[in-house]
């Protein structure tokens, strides 16, 4: 049970250093959003292959999910605010050079580098939280605030990224970053203390290696398998990547300090969410690079009108999280989050019937729809999760949360993206007449039939942009089709796995009062 005794209260300070923290947090949370509409003027600039085009949507998300453990561990040692700080820095200069980057190869590695800082900065904006604010009632509203803000930023992303790109160049949705980020190097010196553990414990490399190589390798297999079938190397590369995530396992139960606390997460009332969150997060954000795409490439609408439009399933979810969580005032959690995800799996099968021709508002009920309903679910599994978790173990809680979003997020971008791609693929490979120029680029992605339609005649214009356009809309509803089985299992899985999981289990052992973060 968290303890509720009051301590001290938080003043005029703490309130804002953290607006300070949560500057970085919204940007962090953006970036994983940001490129949905600047993606066909990346593929007109750079002409990246279908491949590298998922990489560079997908990278971030990668080593994000794979370093925030690891580098939730290090701010731990070397102090929390020099972590956040040292985040900033790196945050910043890769954002200089995605900005500028001139292939698609160093795009890829600057948004890799993103991730990196991203990594450094999340979990210890959390965990200096916990810091600031001793008061259990204040710290609640922080949390509260902090996981609004991380929400809000992948919703504004897009919104943002199409504003820019009414005006500038696609470069322009990160250097955004770079005031944020010097006002965080300037600002938190000042406001915010450090902290560190007392008792620290010697930083494992090899585990961080082998957490980083499990998510990279599981995940590049089986966005290679989706996309290709079945061939040897992406079975290999899913295989050796299960084994470094068995190995990284075995190790934590053996150290001394491990990186994850293995006796939290075998536990359902904290595992179940976890694992329910990263389904919800799987879908939402495989399926938003489809709407993004569908709203610009397909309707035609400018950047910025697509970019308002599709926050109209955010009205959906406004209106679900607030009703689901009264509703689990009454009925076992469980119940509502399998509610919420059979509304979500609803939501996608209705985004099956969308076609090239269908009216704007129709695409959006759908997306409406399963934004409703994953919201609701994933907003419940939160507060699941985090209840399950004791106060002193609520920053190791945060950062397995935030990894299994960060690595749902990833996997629905490459299994959505690639069922997507790959029936893009084998559409356009039967549309086109032979001796087409330029027809390995049209096949790839619908970016690239864009950028050849534009150096085309009319009339072979026209016929290539209505075969891709048709091609692109079948590949959604396939990928929507398989987010909805998806959400259907979660359902399942959520009331078979969570009923009564907030009251049925005592309380997890208490940590090692020497491990507790004290001020350096």
């Amino acid at each position: 049970m968290e303890n509720t005794t009051p301590g001290p209260r938080a003043g005029r300070k703490e309130w804002t250093a953290l607006g300070v923290l949560m500057l970085p947090l919204l940007l962090v949370s953006m970036d994983i959003s940001v490129l949905y509409f600047a993606i066909p003027y990346v593929s007109q600039d750079l002409e990246p292959g279908a491949t590298q085009q998922l990489w560079i949507l997908d990278m971030y998300g990668f080593v994000l999910a794979g370093l925030l453990i690891t580098m939730g561990a290090l701010g731990d040692r070397i102090g929390r605010r020099a972590s956040v700080l040292a985040g900033a820095v790196v945050f910043g200069a890769a954002s200089v050079a995605a900005a500028y980057a001139q292939t698609a190869e160093m795009l890829i590695v600057a948004r890799a580098l993103l991730g990196l800082g991203g990594a450094a900065l999340m979990p210890s904006t959390l965990a200096l939280i916990r810091n600031l604010f001793h008061d259990a009632k204040q710290r609640g509203r922080a949390v509260t605030l902090w996981t609004a803000v991380m929400t809000a930023g992948i919703s504004l992303g897009p919104v943002v990224s199409g504003l820019l790109l009414e005006h500038f160049w696609w470069g322009s949705v990160f250097l955004i970053n770079l005031p944020a980020m010097v006002l965080l190097l300037v600002l938190v010196p000042f406001l915010v203390p450090e902290f560190r553990s007392a008792q620290r414990g010697r930083f494992d490399l090899l585990s961080s290696v082998l957490s980083l190589g499990a998510v990279l390798l599981v995940v590049y297999g089986i966005k290679e398998w989706a996309r290709h079938g079945y061939e040897p190397l992406p079975v290999l590369t899913i295989g050796v990547g299960l084994v470094l995530g068995f190995v990284f396992v075995r190790r934590q139960k053996h150290l001394a300090h491990p990186m994850i606390d293995l006796g939290l997460v075998g536990r359902r009332a904290f595992g179940g969410p976890v694992f329910a969150n990263l389904l919800a997060m799987f879908a939402t954000v495989g399926m938003a690079v489809f709407l993004t795409q569908y709203l610009q490439s397909v309707l035609g609408l400018s950047p910025f009108r697509a970019a308002l439009w599709s926050l109209v399933p955010a009205v959906g979810a406004a209106v679900a999280a607030p009703a689901a969580a009264a509703l689990a005032q009454r009925v076992d959690r469980a119940y509502v989050m399998g509610g919420g995800f059979s509304v979500s799996a609803c939501g996608f099968l209705w985004m099956t019937q969308v076609r090239t021709d269908s009216a704007l508002w129709f695409a959006l009920v759908g997306a409406a729809l399963y934004a409703g309903g994953l919201v609701a679910a994933m907003t419940l599994a939160n507060e699941l999760a985090l209840g399950a978790a004791p106060p002193e173990r609520a920053g190791s809680a945060a950062a397995v949360l935030e990894s299994g979003q960060e690595l749902g997020g990833a996997l629905g971008m490459a299994v959505l993206g690639s069922i997507g791609a790959a029936v893009y693929s084998r559409e356009m490979a039967d549309a086109l007449p032979a001796g087409m120029p330029h027809a390995e680029a049209v096949r790839e992605t619908l970016g690239g039939a864009t950028a050849v339609a534009a150096r085309l005649p009319d009339e072979t214009a026209d016929a290539v942009l209505t075969a891709a356009r048709d091609a692109f809309t079948h590949g959604m509803s396939f990928a929507a089709a398989g987010a909805a089985v998806v959400m259907a299992a979660a359902g399942v899985f959520s009331v078979a796995r969570l009923r009564g999981a907030g009251r049925a289990e005592p309380p997890a052992e208490p940590a090692d009062p020497r491990t507790a973060s004290l001020p350096s």
